[in-house]
């Protein structure tokens, strides 16, 4: 197949946050601390919800998370949730966003371990993406080996939120695997 836009792939061409997102981010390496920390964020909060409904909050995570600096983050405890429900465009989930806290100063304690998050995630894929070849969406696994360690590993070390699917997704957006189509010209 040609390489065009009516061959992007097919969860992408819903909205135009979503196109935006796969076009510009979705599956591009990330290798920057705060933004794999947002990621985290990002993808725990989707839980049990459609990406595009994170997409359309996610200003006002970056608002209501410090922009993910994690040392401020990891100063705030079960009383900030409140304030962050009810001056933040945020999904309104009390552990969602409790979580993030204790996720920030599990991150903290994991830079101390690795050097940065950055190395203690992409371990799961040896420090380079699995450049995956899928023909249709049907094919794409909801969970890998690499996520259920990872979610493991993560949850040992305090994080919430980071089941395997959970894990996966992460991995899918910060670039450790690449599940554009075999068709996509993000391919």
């Amino acid at each position: 197949m040609a390489n065009n836009a009516d061959n992007t792939c097919a969860w992408a061409m819903k909205n135009p946050l979503e196109r935006g997102y796969h076009d510009a981010e979705w599956g591009v390496p990330v290798h920057d601390d705060t933004k794999l920390f947002e990621f985290i964020t990002l993808e725990g909060a989707q839980a049990g919800l459609s990406w595009i409904t994170i997409l359309k909050k996610r200003e006002g995570y970056r608002q209501a998370f410090e922009d993910y600096d994690i040392n401020k983050l990891a100063k705030y405890d079960e009383a900030h949730v409140q304030a962050i429900i009810d001056n933040f465009d945020v999904v309104k989930h009390k552990g969602k966003i409790a979580s993030v806290f204790s996720n920030a100063r599990a991150a903290i304690e994991l830079k101390k371990e690795f050097g940065s998050i950055d190395k203690a995630l992409w371990q799961f894929v040896d420090g380079h993406p699995k450049v995956n070849h899928w023909q249709d969406m049907s094919q794409v696994p909801v969970s890998t080996d690499e996520s259920k360690a990872m979610s493991k590993f993560l949850k040992k070390r305090g994080f919430k939120f980071v089941g395997e699917t959970i894990c996966y997704s992460l991995m899918q957006a910060v670039g450790m695997v690449n599940d554009h189509l075999e068709h996509c010209p993000k391919k």
